[in-house]
């Protein structure tokens, strides 16, 4: 059962990065902004500025951040409190906690 969890975990940015790439005339291009998969099972993607900016969806899996900003991922809403996960500028990644709020900074 945990190699199954694993599996999914590391799967996830594949599978946010391909949907992404097949979702040819979106108004935002891949590769500017930040993704993730939420709760509801569906890719999300949030604008490539600085601030903080509302989960829609909770996010709990994989993580793609293609700005040039480093994102801090916060449990509670309007990114208060501390953060419960970062993601480097530029990579991505399985997500083990649920997150609410991410703040996108240089």
């Amino acid at each position: 059962m945990r190699i199954h969890h694993t599996i999914q975990a590391a799967i996830g940015p594949v599978l946010l990065l391909a949907a992404a790439a097949g979702a040819a005339g979106t108004a935002t291009a891949a590769g500017t902004d930040f993704q993730y998969i939420g709760q509801d099972d569906k890719a999300h993607a949030l604008p490539a500025r600085a601030g903080c900016h509302a989960a829609e969806g909770g996010g709990s899996r994989g993580v793609v951040n293609q700005t040039r900003l480093r994102a801090a991922l916060y449990r509670e809403p309007g990114c208060k409190g501390e953060p419960a996960a970062y993601v480097l500028p530029g990579t991505s990644a399985p997500v083990t906690v649920y997150f609410a709020s991410v703040r996108l900074s240089g």
